[in-house]
């Protein structure tokens, strides 16, 4: 990439003015906004952002505030859900984080840590491997499960409650998978790409293979690319948008041309970026046109399902069970209602509502790592409405937020809870026929 495009997409990066010139400032945004309501801060809120990102627009320095209050935005998008004025606030934020990751000097072990995290460990199979090898032998070995009963635990200060949210390490990992070929089930209606993601094949392992066999029961071939890699949506979503953009252009070149009848996602918050690819390469002649092809075929597994006849061969799953929204697919993708019907469509299930669903659960990719304690404090307010409903069960559609419930029913569920997604109870429902 030559220095022109690097600096035309430096220029890009920014919150523009005529998305930020959208925002009326009314404050409708306000109760939808997780920090502000924790917090009460005027500048932790969508508006108090917009506020602080017009000033740096108009030549106002970028100072460590500035990058604080915007670093505390979880980037939800529920603001986006209850603004009357269509404010792409979501759009806006992400802008807001490339900007400074481009225009701000990072501290020497920030920037190597970041620059392992995001540039080589997420998208790599080989390192994500060892990492979680290392990560199933401390659990495995009863490491773990020592430290928290005993209590030492505690001593680690600071990292005690970012331990918490460790997610298990699933063996076999779902990397064997890889470039496979699974035929559907009876008569071929569809055939589908399946988007693996990165972290997932680690810990979401189960959760990939559910997709899979569900996937199969309802007609379709299921081709999981070989070439694909990570989605880049963590990338996007702390200002990393040149790896964002090299990932994207090598899954759309791993996928696009695949005659799929649709590319599929079990993980909303990576869906919502696989979405927006034509937006993230637009600007690149080679790929605009095949980007906005790819988006075009991209669909959240629930939402697929909700749109096709689903095979209602199923068994029983009696329990009670309550739905939480994922930000990134309620707020950002727009989708509700095919996740609520699929779990109404299963035998035995007693769906009970959730209220404020579509309140962030404190998760938001990696937030909960980064601001630990805010994140848990929003999670205490959301168990609050969890264990109003008495589920057994609680559903999600997002392996982020599957991580952060599971830390939420550790700490103050009833006791007997399970975290799962939507399609994790499909494939128990199929499983259950003739039984």
């Amino acid at each position: 990439m030559d220095v022109s495009t690097v600096a035309s997409e430096a220029e890009i990066d920014k919150p523009q003015q005529v998305d930020l010139d959208r925002c009326v400032h009314c404050g409708l945004c306000l109760n939808a906004c997780p920090t502000y309501r924790e917090l009460g801060v005027e500048m932790d809120s969508p508006r108090g952002r917009i506020y602080q990102m017009v000033q740096v627009a108009a030549g106002a320095p970028i100072t460590d505030a500035y990058q604080e209050h915007i670093d505390l935005c979880l980037a939800c998008r529920g603001c986006e859900s209850a603004c009357p004025s269509g404010v792409q606030y979501g759009k806006l934020v992400e802008a807001a984080r490339s900007q400074i990751e481009n225009e701000v000097e990072r501290g020497f072990w920030t920037r190597t840590l970041r620059d392992f995290v995001f540039r080589k460990l997420l998208p790599s199979p080989a390192l994500l491997t060892a990492a979680g090898a290392g990560l199933w032998l401390y659990q495995a070995s009863g490491v773990q499960k020592l430290l928290r009963v005993t209590g030492l635990i505690k001593l680690l200060g600071p990292m005690a409650d970012r331990e918490a949210l460790a997610p298990a390490a699933q063996i076999p990992f779902f990397f064997r998978e890889i470039g496979k070929t699974f035929p559907a089930e009876g008569k071929q209606k569809y055939r589908v790409a399946f988007m693996a993601g990165c972290i997932a094949n680690v810990s979401f392992a189960r959760l990939n293979e559910a997709t899979v066999r569900v996937l199969q029961k309802n007609g379709c071939e299921v081709v999981v690319p070989p070439a694909q890699t990570c989605c880049g949506a963590l990338h996007v979503h702390a200002g990393i948008r040149d790896t964002a953009r090299d990932l994207a252009r090598r899954n759309v070149d791993a996928v696009v041309d695949g005659n799929y009848d649709a590319i599929i996602t079990n993980a909303a918050g990576c869906g919502s970026t696989l979405k927006e690819y034509g937006e993230l390469l637009e600007h690149d002649p080679k790929y605009a046109a095949r980007a906005a092809k790819f988006t075009s075929l991209m669909k959240d597994v629930t939402e697929f399902l909700g749109s096709i006849e689903l095979n209602q061969k199923m068994g029983p799953v009696n329990a009670t069970v309550t739905y939480q929204d994922s930000c990134h697919l309620a707020h950002g993708q727009k989708i509700r209602k095919a996740p609520r019907d699929l779990l109404k469509a299963i035998p035995g299930l007693d769906f009970k509502p959730m209220p404020l669903s579509d309140i962030c659960c404190g998760s938001a990719g990696i937030y909960n790592v980064l601001h630990t304690d805010l994140s848990m404090k929003i999670l205490e307010k959301k168990m609050v409405n969890v264990n109003y409903t008495k589920a057994q069960v609680i559903a999600t559609a997002n392996p982020g937020c599957m991580i952060q419930l599971e830390a939420g029913v550790r700490k103050w569920g009833r006791g007997n809870e399970r975290v799962v997604h939507v399609v994790e109870l499909l494939d128990e429902a199929y499983a259950n026929v003739g039984k």
